[in-house]
């Protein structure tokens, strides 16, 4: 019953047009009052800001930081010039520059908007010079674009490692086999495409070994922030937040002194948009957990956990019954707070069946990834369409094979958890 009126409440508050942290935290009202009676100003805000009250949270807005420090610094130019010299020749060239250079793109960002943002203004222009057909572009930029949040740093699975207080350093290295096979699966589906349609795509001129260094050589800094990071991960030296600081200090040095493309007069500009996403995502975090909380007082995963497990004991089945479900919900939901709801409720369900959370963090990032490019709440969907020009529509349609290839792609890691969990047991 009182998930029904989570739900009425938060479905009819969404359907108001109402942000998505408000919804929340009328839910989140709705049940205190419930459960509780005892409600006040101060009750709900300290209920909020206890939410937000997170070490690991601290990575957020560092990583945040970081992303936009080499953003402006002029790293999307130089990731795109060296996925371009080595994949530019072959037919179809800068469709595997778009995700190639995405894939290095996420290694810096953790975020699907900033990571479709940063390579889709640069490429989407240089495809429709080169005669690429507009709607297949921008539909493999914006699904290249969801590999930000999978391989690491990930703003996702650190929120997702503060609701189930589990390692984020082993979420991050557990995204690393995911992202790199999505990689894969958008490349081979772009070939297919691509062989469909030889005289649109055409070949161009091998980059000469010269150019390939030279290419190498301009955006060796930027490659070697992700290197930095996991390294420092997978190392234990430092824990996912102080790699975000270390993240900040390297792009400060590399705009400033290597590139030289950042000036004072841009930090003021940063620093502002970091604090407005910071914002925005925690307080979001803030009312999710609030709802969590009450949701968790009232015995929500246990129900649920009996519910699944009634319609059957077979655990591949169940597995698939809450991949249906995050792949419905993420239609709807963007993803922050649909982990923030979610995983409080499903995570029980998992460990009861024996599952790993970790594992089960990396599949619920990339199920929900999968929502961020369908309508109607698809935020990178949008980003998409606003670089394009082009209606909602006209992207949705060639996305579909990419979705495809990307579902493939959730069951593998969904039935095959070593895949997973390889990295993460080699850290012990």
């Amino acid at each position: 019953m009182m998930l029904l009126i989570f739900l009425a409440v938060l479905f009819g508050t969404l359907l108001l047009y109402l942000p998505v942290g408000f919804c929340l935290a009328v839910s989140g009202v709705v049940l205190m009052s419930i459960m509780t009676g005892d409600i006040t100003p101060a009750n709900v805000a300290q209920n909020i800001v206890r939410g937000v009250d997170s070490v690991p949270l601290m990575a957020i807005p560092f990583f945040v930081l970081a992303g936009e420090v080499m953003n402006v610094g002029g790293i999307s130019q130089r990731i795109v010039r060296f996925a371009k010299a080595l994949l530019g020749h072959v037919r179809g060239g800068l469709g595997y520059t778009s995700v190639f250079a995405s894939m290095l793109f996420a290694g810096i960002s953790g975020s699907a908007i900033a990571d479709t943002t940063a390579v889709g203004s640069i490429l989407l222009p240089l495809m429709e010079e080169d005669g690429y057909e507009k709607d297949e572009s921008t539909a493999l930029i914006i699904s290249a674009g969801t590999i930000g949040p999978i391989i690491p740093p990930s703003m996702p699975m650190i929120i997702f490692g503060c609701c189930a207080s589990v390692s984020i350093s082993k979420l991050f290295m557990g995204g690393i086999i995911p992202g790199l096979l999505i990689g894969l699966a958008l490349m081979i589906m772009w070939m297919f495409h691509c062989k469909k349609r030889p005289e649109i795509y055409k070949k161009h001129k091998k980059a000469t070994a010269k150019e390939r260094f030279h290419a190498l050589k301009e955006a060796i800094w930027a490659i070697l922030l992700p290197v930095i990071i996991l390294g420092g991960v997978l190392t234990g030296v430092c824990t996912a937040t102080e790699c975000g600081v270390v993240a900040v200090f390297y792009a400060l040095f590399v705009g400033f002194f290597v590139y030289r493309e950042l000036k004072p007069k841009h930090i003021l500009p940063i620093l502002i948009s970091t604090v407005k996403s910071t914002a925005s995502v925690m307080f979001v975090v803030g009312t999710a957990t609030l709802a969590a909380y009450y949701i968790t007082t009232a015995g929500i995963p246990g129900m649920l956990t009996e519910t699944l497990l009634s319609i059957s004991d077979n655990k591949f089945v169940v597995i698939l019954l809450i991949n249906i479900l995050l792949l419905l919900v993420g239609c709807v939901m963007d993803l922050t707070p649909a982990i923030l709801i979610l995983a409080p409720i499903l995570v029980p369900v998992i460990t009861q069946l024996g599952y790993d959370p970790i594992w089960f963090g990396v599949v619920m990032v990339c199920n929900l990834c999968i929502g961020i490019i369908t309508p109607p709440v698809g935020t990178v969907l949008y980003v998409g369409c606003g670089l394009s020009g082009l209606s909602m529509m006209e992207v949705v349609k060639p996305c579909l094979k990419f979705m495809a290839a990307m579902f493939i792609c959730l069951m593998i890691i969904s039935y095959i958890p070593e895949l997973v969990m390889l990295i993460p047991n080699l850290m012990g």
